[in-house]
C-alpha cells in the first residue's frame, strides 16, 4: 500500500479512513474537495485540476480520498496500487459496530 485510493459514497467516511491511514502507514494525504475547491467555491480550471493530479500521482506515494469521475479518475485508477470503495452500508455498520463496543464496556 503505497499509493492508496479512496473513492465511494457521500458520508462513507472516505476522508476520516484517509487520515487514519495515512497516520498508520506514514503517508501523505490529498483531499481531492480541498484541492479541487478554491476559496469562494470556485472549481479549480479543467487544464489545471488535471495537472494537479497528474503531479500527485507521480509522486512514490500517496493517499487520495476523493471521486470526482472527471478526466482524472483514469488515472488515479491507473497509478494506484490500492483503490477502496466505500459504500454508505459500510460506514452505517462500521458506526453501529463501534457504538456497540462501546456499550459492552
Amino acid at each position: 500500500m503505497r499509493r492508496v485510493m479512496i473513492i465511494g459514497s457521500g458520508g462513507s467516511g472516505k476522508s476520516t479512513l484517509a487520515r487514519q491511514l495515512g497516520k498508520i502507514l506514514n503517508i501523505e494525504v490529498f483531499h481531492l474537495d480541498a484541492i479541487h475547491w478554491k476559496p469562494g467555491w470556485v472549481e479549480t480550471p479543467l487544464d489545471e485540476w488535471k495537472a494537479i493530479i497528474d503531479e500527485l500521482t507521480k509522486k512514490e506515494t500517496w493517499i487520495i480520498d476523493g471521486n470526482y469521475g472527471d478526466c482524472t479518475m483514469e488515472t488515479r485508477i491507473q497509478a494506484a496500487d490500492t483503490i477502496i470503495f466505500l459504500t454508505f452500508f459500510f460506514s452505517i455498520f462500521s458506526l453501529l459496530w463501534c457504538l456497540n463496543q462501546i456499550l459492552l464496556i
